[in-house]
């Protein structure tokens, strides 16, 4: 899990939690992942992603001033 910043490095307003949403799978909507290396391209689904350690992204949102932050969950998908 990731430890939520309490206020925006900014402007100090409060930060909220959310996601970017990511609709690549097939136009479904889908939590964004860091994907650990290089990319590499892979004709039949875009992007290879196996052997590769994958987090979940969570980002922050200051309800002040709209700045975003995002995080990389330190656990592996």
């Amino acid at each position: 899990m990731t430890t939520r910043p309490q206020t925006c490095p900014k402007c100090q307003g409060p930060m909220e939690e959310g996601i970017v949403l990511d609709k690549s799978h097939y136009g479904m909507p889908t939590p964004p992942e860091w994907l650990e290396g290089k990319p590499e391209i892979s004709f039949w689904s875009g992007m290879k992603t196996k052997g590769h350690d994958r987090h979940r992204v969570m980002t922050f949102r200051c309800e002040r001033c709209g700045y975003l932050e995002s995080y990389a969950e330190l656990d592996p998908i």
